[in-house]
């Protein structure tokens, strides 16, 4: 959940760390996803890079000791405990500047171990960056050590996190510093159990702990258990360079495995690839928005496309114009202010398609803009604030309530709703219906659809599913079921535009989405329906992170931007999701920020022999591009082939779907 850009080199990493910080619940294929809270036992996830190297062996070959402790190894373990008295060191005999460390550990008795990096010999001794893992949580010094390994002094480091590579200058310590408050998200409503939880952050005592330290230009930034527990700190300097160092204290016993580390300065991408059932065209090279709509804007007969300010007009997309005074946002430091999602519809009702742009981004740019077509006339277009707050960074455009025209479904202020013009004055506040009760629904994850097949379009978001009451009903809430349709991990659940549609072929619809918008997971929740008509679900896993078997080899973060197409034409829809390169900037704020921005169509296979009796099968869109806060899937030339058009940090781009080839078959 990207902060407001006012205060981009003003945020400390504790500030947000509501979006990113927290312990994931327990994850099982095929486990049900119904109303009961999310298990609270531990999991490991592995690192959230691809390592250079891991430790598996059973000698200290390749590392070094300093200070007061024994230290061995066994079948992939480093067990270290510090002497009566005493402390110890196990320095690495490899150097880095920028450097990925993942490891997990377990404490026997008091826990006093950490993380020393850029270990360098100075003047007053040898100095580096440390880590402290204590029973109170995570610290970070400035350490100073002799060539025996006695520590000879510490200064603990500033906070300086947040979505920023650098670290802003230290405060003025003569000006008074000003709070900062953030409202803490609502709580359940009563009588209700919210079916994902953020479980209790800290050491585990007696269990396995991960901890992941990504140290890259000036910051430090530490996660353990996945989020429980949090520091992030400026180095004071950005050219340090040196090995790592494990620690243990007097009195601790500590077992370190699964030990991974990773040159971070060392950055490769893949040779581009185009799938081979597409062909891309590139429309713009400039970071504008990160959606995409399509209309016959000018009524040639011709479907255009609208991607921030711009129109591209068909046939060939080579000519645009603005429908507001464009501006290029810089990829690495800012946040597109105008559109996280664009839709386009004739909202005004006078025959020409208008765009409504949708919008979480702060600084007064929240909410719902109308922007009025022309009618043909060659100028920038009239803009009205239609919603004034939007708190979800997905919004969906569905016929909810069968009038034949679709509304917009979003959160704000604790609740679920969606708007639609008033027709008597489409371009003033449009009519907002309220359908939840308060609650902290989740700002990624919004669907409509069919759940129970009434007929009626339904709600869901990352905590569930409102269902639609019947027709004359009145504006009274609807009723929630609380499903798993997300998970926590580093970042809070939910993805982005959660599919409704039959996978398996039972005639019930199930549910497919991407679990974090900021992190990691797919899944498709299969639909099972008892005797007396209650449905619960059971989650499949399609793809977690890079500690587990994903369909197709296939693993990447950051599915922020998905679509729901028949992308195949046979008849049966398919998912479309891509990674959100840069998410939250040119930083590692997110899990895996610098993985290839790969875009993929997920072909939904009924196959009886698969869990669940279907698999969802990764086919290449494009390997360099990504998607945006979603994705656009339409038939642009009448061709009958889908194709598929994202907005994103390098640009806008099509994928013309191309035909199917025909099989030679001999005579």
């Amino acid at each position: 959940m990207p902060p407001r850009v006012s205060r981009l080199q003003m945020l400390s990493f504790s500030a947000a760390a509501f979006c990113l910080m927290a312990i994931p619940s327990a994850r099982s294929q095929g486990s049900q996803a119904d109303a009961s809270p999310a298990s609270s036992a531990p999991s490991l996830s592995g690192p959230s890079f691809i390592p250079d190297s891991s430790f598996r062996g059973s000698t200290l070959a390749g590392w070094h000791t300093l200070g007061q402790a024994d230290w061995r190894a066994d079948q992939g373990e480093i067990i270290g405990k510090g002497k009566a008295g005493g402390s110890g060191w196990l320095v690495l005999d490899r150097s880095f500047q920028d450097t990925g460390l993942y490891a997990t550990f377990q404490c026997v008795g008091p826990c006093d171990t950490g993380v020393l990096l850029r270990l360098r010999s100075t003047a007053g001794g040898v100095q580096g960056t440390y880590l402290t893992i204590k029973d109170s949580g995570l610290k970070a010094y400035n350490l100073t050590i002799d060539n025996a390994g006695k520590e000879i002094a510490r200064k603990e480091l500033r906070s300086a996190g947040g979505q920023i590579r650098y670290a802003p200058a230290p405060p003025d310590p003569a000006v008074p510093v000003q709070p900062t408050h953030y409202p803490s998200p609502p709580g359940a409503p009563s009588g209700v159990t919210i079916p994902i939880t953020r479980p209790q952050q800290g050491i585990r005592d007696g269990e396995w702990n991960e901890i992941e330290l990504l140290f890259d230009a000036d910051i430090l930034r530490a996660f353990m258990n996945d989020g429980g527990g949090y520091a992030s700190v400026d180095s004071e300097e950005m050219n340090g360079y040196g090995p790592i160092a494990l620690y243990v204290g007097k009195d601790s016993e500590v077992r370190f495995k699964n030990i991974a580390y990773k040159d971070l300065a060392i950055k490769k991408d893949p040779p581009e690839e185009v799938g081979s059932q597409f062909r891309m065209q590139r429309l713009s090279p400039f970071y504008y928005g990160w959606s995409a709509a399509a209309a016959d804007f000018n009524r040639d007969g011709k479907m255009d496309i609208v991607s921030g300010p711009f129109i591209y007009f068909g046939p060939d997309y080579l000519t645009s114009r603005e429908i507001y005074p464009a501006e290029a946002y810089n990829p690495s430091t800012q946040y597109s202010m105008n559109d996280w999602v664009e839709h386009a519809h004739d909202f005004t009702g006078d025959g020409w398609p208008d765009v409504l742009t949708t919008s979480h981004a702060g600084g007064g740019k929240d909410g719902a803009t109308l922007y009025v077509n022309p009618k043909g006339e060659s100028r920038r277009w009239e803009k009205y604030k239609v919603v004034p707050l939007i708190q979800s960074e997905e919004t969906v455009l569905k016929d909810v309530d069968g009038d034949g025209d679709p509304e917009l479904v979003y959160e704000a202020d604790g609740y679920m709703r969606y708007a639609k013009p008033d027709p008597r004055n489409p371009t003033g506040t449009w009519i907002v219906h309220t359908i939840s009760e308060k609650g902290p629904w989740a700002a990624h994850g919004i669907g409509a659809g069919d759940i129970n097949g009434d007929g009626r379009v339904d709600i869901l978001g990352a905590q569930g599913w409102w269902e639609q009451p019947p027709a004359g009903s009145g504006e009274q809430l609807w009723k929630y079921h609380p499903v798993a349709f997300g998970s926590w991990q580093r970042a809070g659940p939910g993805g982005s535009e959660i599919g409704v549609y039959d996978v398996n072929g039972d005639g019930l619809n199930d549910v497919v989405t991407s679990l974090q918008a900021h992190g990691w997971g797919l899944a498709w929740f299969e639909q099972k329906r008892a005797k007396n008509g209650e449905i619960t679900f059971v989650k499949h896993m399609v793809m977690d992170n890079y500690n587990t078997k994903n369909a197709g080899g296939v693993t990447f973060s950051e599915l922020h931007g998905t679509a729901i197409a028949d992308v195949d034409g046979d008849g049966i829809p398919d998912f479309i999701v891509g990674k959100r390169f840069w998410s939250h900037l040119d930083d590692y704020f997110d899990a895996d920020a610098y993985g290839p921005a790969v875009l993929y169509w997920y072909k939904t296979v009924r196959n009886p022999k698969a869990p669940g009796g279907a698999e969802l099968v990764p086919q290449l869109v494009h390997n360099r591009s990504g998607a945006g806060s979603d994705v656009l899937a339409v038939d642009l030339n009448g061709d009958g082939r889908m194709d598929i058009v994202t907005s994103t940090r390098s640009g806008t781009y099509i994928f013309w779907g191309k035909p199917a080839e025909r099989t030679k078959t001999s005579k």
